[in-house]
């Protein structure tokens, strides 16, 4: 299993710097996140921030915990995506989702879709386009609710397509069934669990809903789980084995509670190292 570490508060350099950090501690991957306008949060432009990290780093995966592509004008985020790709080497990894609800970059701008149903069909569009995109040659796009005339978006990506990581909401057959057709899910549980860890348990048995819905040929595929700021490491590292037995190939630790979790407390936290088992 790999190990993932999103920084959440701190100033833009500081969280340029937990990149640095996270890859000098041995932990696999860093992540931002996004969002526009949140109640209590100060942040930063995801692009910015994993575009500096990918020149200051060699070896981490780069991305956000997660891009709400419903937001973003594809063309423009398929040139930001390949920017930081080729900064980095190809390390780039788009976990994808259709945002959060009180984000007023959705709630209060005139003419955004806010249903989840029209964000999660734009979703769809995003991804869609992104892989059209990636091919490197003219093409044109007819959505549910994109379409555009020839373009072309060049260079290709570094390994040829970037690893796309849909939220899947689990068990909601629909959401699931979108991350399958990609490269990998960030999962999350359905109602009022939707911030909860999935247990072990929980993880066998989305790796066995995976297993059941997604062609064996088709690849390579990442069932990441969500993990809140660690306190114990001899209890998170018997946390973690219990996921990889249960099929989780990737845990990403962040801390979401502004009283708690300062750019201080995140970069002692990732000195410590991941919990591996």
């Amino acid at each position: 299993m790999k190990f993932g570490f999103v920084g959440s508060f701190g100033s833009a350099a500081e969280l340029v710097s937990m990149a640095r950090e996270a890859e000098e501690h041995g932990w696999d991957g860093y992540f931002t996140w996004d969002g526009i306008s949140l109640p209590g949060m100060e942040g930063y432009d995801p692009w910015g921030i994993l575009a500096a990290a990918a020149v200051q780093t060699e070896r981490v995966t780069l991305g956000a915990l997660v891009f709400a592509l419903p937001r973003r004008r594809p063309w423009e985020l398929a040139r930001q995506a390949l920017t930081v790709d080729h900064l980095s080497g190809g390390r780039l990894v788009l976990p994808a989702g259709v945002g959060v609800l009180d984000d007023a970059g959705f709630s209060a701008v005139p003419g955004q879709l806010t249903s989840l149903r029209e964000r999660a069909e734009l979703l769809d569009d995003v991804l869609a386009f992104l892989e059209r995109s990636w091919s490197g040659e003219s093409f044109s796009f007819d959505g549910k609710h994109i379409s555009t005339g020839e373009m072309t978006i060049s260079p290709q990506p570094v390994n040829g397509r970037i690893p796309v990581w849909p939220v899947g909401v689990f068990p909601s057959e629909k959401s699931m069934s979108r991350a399958v057709r990609w490269d990998g899910v960030t999962v999350q549980l359905r109602g009022d669990r939707g911030m909860d860890s999935l247990t072990p348990d929980e993880t066998r048995e989305v790796a066995t809903w995976v297993a059941e819905h997604r062609d064996p040929s088709a690849g390579p595929f990442e069932l990441v789980v969500q993990r809140d700021f660690v306190t114990d490491l001899d209890a998170a590292a018997q946390d973690a084995r219990a996921l990889e037995a249960a099929g989780a190939t990737w845990w990403i630790e962040a801390g979401w509670d502004p009283s708690k979790v300062t750019a201080e407390s995140q970069l002692a936290r990732i000195r410590q190292g991941p919990p591996r088992p």
